[in-house]
């Protein structure tokens, strides 16, 4: 398989440092633009399209220029979180916090095992609150999206769960808003197991990771419980973490059974990256 071809702006561009693109936040998402050193394609002028000579004569076809355009507008329906506008591999900071240097290595060797067009196994990032999984889980998304052009999608648990709600009061059904997500190549769940756990909430992500199973489609996950099936535990017990709620409590036996088989598992240690910023 051939490298990924990266788009790139000018090389000493001090705004883009070279990628050709800047992402900063949105109002709610993180957004790109091109940068201002990609200037005006001198193949196409600008248009888009180019003329090339085949075997039935001239022909339009689109410029190899609009590569940069539209991985940005991948990125731009991709749903990362404003505050992760800047969360990439290289700004995530394992000097600071070294507990977590095993996940950073293991989401970059995934990374590297991403296959255009196969079957990938996803990834879940586990792990208690601030140790930097949405971080990364935003960075493999930004490589994906610009390094190898996937379209992807970033999907809070919760917010995904009161838009159906939302859906749901306006009279639209949930198979119109989960249809996107079975569709989309790469699926990143943020917080899964997040919620009440009721039998709705329940059916909602067994529905989504099944159809997605039989689809064989990537699923990426970042999640605060611990990645064992059910306990029957109900209630978290602080005193003794191995007694509280599992993954597996948290999203059923099914579903978790699938996602031990779609996914691998890598834990994100150290500390609370929060407590650590001064």
């Amino acid at each position: 398989m051939t490298a990924p071809t990266r788009p790139a702006g000018q090389p000493d561009c001090p705004i883009c440092k070279g990628q050709g693109y800047v992402i900063r936040p949105g109002p709610e998402h993180a957004q790109a633009t091109l940068c201002e050193c990609v200037g005006r394609c001198p193949l196409c002028d600008g248009t888009g399209f180019r003329v090339v000579e085949g075997r039935e004569g001239a022909v339009a076809r689109r410029c190899t220029c609009r590569v940069l355009p539209d991985r940005i507008d991948l990125f731009n329906r991709a749903g990362i979180p404003a505050r992760h506008a800047t969360s990439t591999f290289e700004s995530f900071d394992v000097r600071r916090n070294p507990g977590a240097r095993g996940a950073f290595s293991a989401s970059r060797t995934w990374l590297k095992g991403w296959r255009q067009g196969e079957e990938n196994r996803g990834l879940i990032l586990t792990g208690p609150v601030g140790r930097g999984k949405t971080h990364l889980l935003c960075g493999i998304l930004r490589s994906l999206v610009f390094d190898h052009g996937v379209e992807v999608r970033f999907v809070e648990f919760t917010h995904l769960l009161s838009a159906l709600k939302a859906g749901f009061d306006e009279g639209i059904g949930e198979a119109v808003t989960l249809q996107p997500l079975v569709r989309v190549p790469v699926l990143a769940i943020d917080e899964l197991g997040k919620g009440r756990a009721t039998e709705w909430e329940l059916a909602i992500v067994d529905s989504l990771v099944s159809r997605r199973y039989n689809a064989l489609a990537t699923v990426l996950a970042t999640t605060n419980f611990r990645a064992v099936g059910p306990t029957g535990c109900v209630e978290a017990n602080l005193a003794d973490p191995e007694k509280a709620p599992s993954l597996g409590d948290r999203v059923g036996e099914r579903v978790f059974s699938r996602l031990k088989e779609m996914c691998q598992f890598v834990p994100v240690g150290g500390e609370d990256y929060r407590c650590l910023v001064t």
